[in-house]
């Protein structure tokens, strides 16, 4: 009877899978993914997006208590207000609106606008507003937001004069026209969410907020039409209504900042005449208790070095105790020359062996140089205020200390160090702490390979060192630097490095508050440390994280979307039970757990499953928690908890993925020929029979298994192979981890990529003549060096491969002007040594040379604005198999980068793929546009998708 009930069962669950259909090149558009997610301030409310690959996003506003549930088409980029009692969020235009509009080759102000939602969470009452650029809610403040109205609608009727009434156009009504080709602002509406009263400005370029909502400020840039239209800057106290003048008259006004009390206020501004081609800006002032903006830094300023000027790009920033304000200053540019007619000078680029910086990077980074700043402070209370440039072009980045407060700021510098990138990738360091007092400089740390920051009291300066591999604090105040990791056993550096360059440290987790402690990470464990080195290190999870191979890192509660409040949090409490996610490298497991920073101990464990979790983002004043998690089998989904005990789920995304056939993973470990333990990941298919046998791919690039769990949602992906697509249809995807031995990357490749291929083809269910390879980039790379190994794949796609090392070695990765020198001699690619020190091991590691054992069919995907591997990389590859009678073909996507970014370029290259791989791996009919390729004449007209007879 047993036996019989088995048999029926059996029946019943292959009869289920087989009414489930493959997925095809249809289902991308509308298969769903999560968006950001956010708690009400108080935890009654869930705000949440589930978006679409190409369709209309959906946003939900659910009640915690009474599974109420407030539903937004096409609801993005959502907020709530501090008091919890408001939400507001953009509304996007129809997918098929805009679609439309670019079939009509709309004008970009004649394309669908965004709308604004605003939800009276009470009533779940939502209010929509037409054509709205952006909101903005005041951080602490309640009952007030702001939002900026787009253009008109040109093509709607005038508005009317009863609909001009109830504004305030009419507040400064002496102004004169703006002239010259400035844009005009539009409608700034500052609406009281309590009463639901209006208050509309007109031509408003920018604003901002208080911190607590009580004082509006912004910017008007007049109207060319209109002489009484209003210029200047002008602030509004929310609550009384008062609306003050700072500024009369036209100009530039941008960069808004209140201080911490919302008492001050200051911004850049310009008022030079329009055609004026290098504008002059100055820093305005004001106290709130003032009746206009004073200018407080201008061209003639004390300290301000000469033919220097405050930076209108800068960011203007308060101390947090409202003593000092930091703001940019640059070099005046010099004005074009007039007279220098285009035709008849030279266009050239002059390479020099002293520059800094190559010139495909200077002139990549020629727009953000020319608009850089460096940071300068005044005091605003000094009686004799002056400029104290803190940085200058031999030291140009810095950063606040304590938010401003100390009295020095720590800058940086890797002037003289900067043309070791070219073979390096990085620069070492000089570090200073500059006063803000008197600009002195004070070297603290020299020549650092590694990075360095303040700690958040500002009393120590924590610093890693790539060389030594430890961590060393810098105190401030008596200038002693302190080892705090080197008498330890343990390592806090890349225990499993595998490139030719010094580990990295596993990082910092937090600091408890007054700079009692820092919190260091090593692979496993965290440990904390006492910055002046008097006591003794403390491992605060007492080892449980390498005793059982558990990773543990800090969770920095998130609040998204929300000013950034909760993701920053600089310190903890010196006893304070934090959250600690946990990911468990043997069975790649994810959960979280919580611990005492204060204490030695195991840490609680709260939730650990066959899951990947997102990060947890917690209500400002509640417990309680939202989060996603999802695993190959499950779509991501949204979920509520108090403490994991419970959860309740908020989404059901991707409900179609029931009527397809999907897929398992499961991990696969086996030993290289070389005795190393190796491991991967096999997906199989959902209705998996072991009495068949199966085609295979191997997909590579470093070490996938820690994303055993990973959700693979069916994508045209920008180069990398479609997992779930091709498990849906009838395929084994093998992603085995790769391991290095510095100077052999392709051998190190044959190692772990083909021994496990063979570990699984001892599986009877695997078609040992049926199996393919397909990588990108790094990955790329190493596919066409596997095929010229031997002939056990039958097929191979290598994207944007690097076939010579020889003549990549000296190459521009275009998209960032770097020479490529640095990626064999000190990252991945591998090498380890010059092409001058071992010439022998560019040639061996280059299979270009080996091309004439290749018998494997492959496609190369190289496009001609590939930006990392230079795209004649793949002609090498093409030409050369080409000419030696090897069957190839080249996909060039016109314009892209190194990896697809248009989505119809993507979707293109999954028909074609799929395609290749059937005709080899599963027989099936070979595609015109690899039998008889697409003529340069019918490009555009064809794309040889047509099944054919015919042979490759």
């Amino acid at each position: 009877m047993q036996k019989r009930l088995t048999i029926i069962l059996f029946f019943v669950v292959s009869f289920a899978y087989a009414q489930k259909k493959p997925l095809d090149h249809t289902v991308y558009d509308t298969w769903e993914s999560v968006g950001a997610k956010q708690l009400s301030n108080n935890g009654t409310w869930a705000m949440y997006g589930v978006l679409q690959q190409e369709g209309d996003a959906q946003l939900s506003i659910s009640n915690l208590k009474t599974s109420a549930k407030i539903n937004v088409p096409r609801g993005m980029n959502a907020q709530f207000s501090n008091d919890s009692k408001f939400a507001a969020f953009t509304i996007r235009p129809f997918n098929k609106d805009l679609r439309q509009a670019k079939i009509k080759k709309k004008k970009p102000e004649e394309m669908p606008k965004d709308s604004l939602g605003i939800t009276n969470l009470s009533t779940s009452a939502v209010t929509k507003i037409s054509r709205v650029k952006s909101f903005k809610f005041p951080e602490e403040g309640s009952g007030v937001m702001a939002y900026l109205t787009d253009k008109p609608d040109t093509a709607k009727k005038a508005v009317t004069p009863a609909e001009k009434k109830d504004t305030d156009a009419d507040f400064l009504a002496d102004e004169p026209a703006l002239k010259g080709k400035t844009e005009e602002g539009t409608d700034l509406v500052v609406k009281n969410l309590t009463t639901g009263t209006d208050r509309t400005f007109k031509f408003v370029i920018d604003y901002a907020f208080s911190k607590d909502g009580k004082q509006l400020v912004f910017s008007c840039s007049g109207s060319k039409k209109d002489k009484t239209a209003p210029q200047g800057v002008y602030l509004l106290n929310t609550e009384k209504g008062i609306l003050k003048t700072l500024i009369k008259g036209k100009g530039s006004f941008k960069n808004f900042a209140f201080d911490e009390e919302s008492e001050h206020l200051a911004f850049v501004g310009g008022q030079s005449p329009e055609k004026q081609e290098i504008k002059n800006y100055n820093v305005y002032y004001n106290s709130l208790t003032l009746d206009t903006a004073q200018i407080i830094v201008d061209f003639d300023m004390p300290g301000l070095p000469a033919k220097w000027s405050v930076n209108g790009d800068a960011k203007v920033t308060f101390s947090k105790d409202g003593k000092k304000l930091f703001f940019g200053i640059s070099p005046v540019k010099a004005s074009k020359d007039t007279t220098i007619v285009d035709f008849e000078v030279a266009k050239v680029d002059v390479w020099n062996y002293k520059d800094d910086y190559l010139q495909p990077m200077q002139l990549k980074n020629a727009d953000r140089d020319s608009k850089k700043s460096y940071l300068s402070v005044i005091d605003v209370y000094s009686s004799d205020p002056k400029v104290i440039p803190l940085t200058d072009l031999t030291l140009p980045d810095a950063n606040l200390i304590a938010e401003g407060n100390s009295n020095a700021v720590l800058a940086t510098t890797d002037y003289g160090h900067r043309i070791e990138s070219q073979w390096s990738g990085s620069t070492s360091k000089d570090y200073y702490l500059v006063d803000t007092k008197t600009g002195q400089r004070k070297k603290i740390i020299a020549e650092l390979n590694g990075y360095a920051m303040a700690s958040p009291g500002g009393n120590y300066v924590l610093y890693f060192d790539r060389k030594s591999g430890n961590w060393y604090t810098y105190n401030v105040a008596t200038s002693k630097a302190t080892a705090l990791t080197e008498r330890l056993n343990v390592k806090f550096v890349e225990e499993d490095n595998d490139v030719p360059d010094l580990p990295s440290a596993y990082g910092i987790a937090t600091w408890t508050a007054d700079d009692k402690a820092v919190i260091l990470n090593d692979r496993y464990d965290l440990w904390s440390f006492s910055p002046d080195g008097k006591s003794e290190p403390k491992n605060i999870t007492a080892g449980f994280g390498r005793a059982n191979k558990i990773t543990f890192r800090y969770e920095r509660l998130s609040a998204e979307n929300r000013f950034d409040r909760n993701a920053d949090n600089k310190f903890v409490k010196s006893n304070e039970l934090v959250w600690l996610n946990g990911f468990n490298n043997a069975t790649k497991e994810n959960g979280f757990y919580r611990t005492n920073v204060g204490t030695v101990k195991a840490p609680e464990l709260v939730v650990m499953s066959k899951h990947k979790y997102s990060n947890l983002v917690k209500a400002e004043a509640a417990d309680i928690y939202i989060y996603d998690k999802a695993s190959y089998v499950e779509s991501p989904n949204v979920y509520v908890t108090t403490d994991f005990k419970t959860e309740t789920k908020l989404t059901n995304t991707n409900p179609q993925q029931q009527n397809y056939n999907w897929g398992t993973a499961e991990l696969v470990k086996w030993t290289t020929p070389k005795g190393y333990q190796a491991e991967g990941i096999l997906y199989k298919p959902e209705n998996f029979d072991p009495n068949k046998k199966y085609p295979m791919i191997a997909y590579f690039y470093e070490k996938l298994t820690d994303g055993l769990y990973n959700y693979q949602a069916p994508a045209p992906t920008p180069s990398r192979l479609n997992i779930s697509f091709f498990v849906s249809n009838g395929y084994l995807v093998f992603a085995p981890d790769i391991s290095y031995e510095n100077g052999h990357p392709g051998q190190s490749a044959v190692e772990y990529i083909n021994s496990g291929v063979e570990n699984l083809k001892k599986n009877n269910w695997v078609d040992a003549k049926k199996i393919g390879i397909q990588g990108q980039s790094w990955g790329g790379y190493q596919v066409a060096y596997l095929i010229t190994q031997n002939d056990m794949y039958a097929a191979a796609w290598a994207g944007a491969p690097v076939v010579n090392m020889t003549s990549a070695y000296g190459g521009i990765r275009w998209e960032t002007g770097m020479n490529r020198q640095f990626q064999y001699e000190k990252t991945q690619s591998r090498i380890g040594a010059t092409l001058w020190e071992k010439p022998e091991l560019y040639i061996e590691n280059s299979p270009l040379f080996m091309f004439p054992k290749v018998n494997t069919p492959v496609v190369v995907m190289a496009n001609d604005a590939d930006g990392a591997v230079p795209w004649y990389q793949g002609i090498e590859m093409f030409t050369g198999l080409r000419r030696l009678g090897k069957p190839v073909w080249m996909l060039n996507y016109n314009g892209e980068a190194h990896n697809l970014v248009q989505r119809q370029n993507r979707k293109d290259i999954q028909i074609r793929e799929q395609q290749f791989f059937d005709y080899y791996l599963k027989g099936a009919k070979a595609p015109a546009w690899m039998t008889s390729g697409i003529p340069a004449t019918e490009k555009g007209k064809t794309w040889g998708f047509e099944l054919t007879d015919g042979k490759p």
